[in-house]
């Protein structure tokens, strides 16, 4: 099979579709945070520092109507509890995320490396 590069940049492309939705402030982090399994809102706040309510919330929603994320209602009645947890699609960002990780490790031990030092240029004395 040829490896095929997607045309991001035509906004039909379902690569740049896929992008702009997962490539939010939150959302990757909230698909790691899920691979560990089910969690309720307040755990997710918990993993996620920095992270408000209201985004966490709209976040969620963004990701349940992709079909990344499944809600389940645990108690129905008042304070309702409820648990986030990835789909089977969702599921499927384990692998690509992992591969990002391991970049990212990849690059931060290359950028640790001792850079060439070249002797500065000194004007010459007069």
């Amino acid at each position: 099979m040829a490896f095929v590069i997607p045309d991001v940049i035509a906004q039909d492309c379902a690569t740049r579709q896929a992008l702009e939705r997962l490539a939010t402030k939150w959302g990757v982090l909230l698909i790691y945070a899920l691979l560990a399994g089910p969690q309720r809102h307040a755990e997710l706040r918990r993993r996620l520092p920095g992270i408000t309510q209201k985004v966490l919330t709209e976040t969620l929603r963004g990701m349940e109507t992709d079909g990344l994320v499944r809600r389940r209602v645990l108690k129905h009645t008042a304070p309702k509890h409820v648990e986030y947890a990835l789909t089977e699609l969702g599921q499927t960002l384990r692998e690509p995320l992992t591969a990002i990780c391991e970049w990212a490790i990849q690059a931060a031990n290359v950028s640790e490396r001792p850079a060439v030092t070249r002797p500065a240029h000194r004007a010459p004395v007069s």
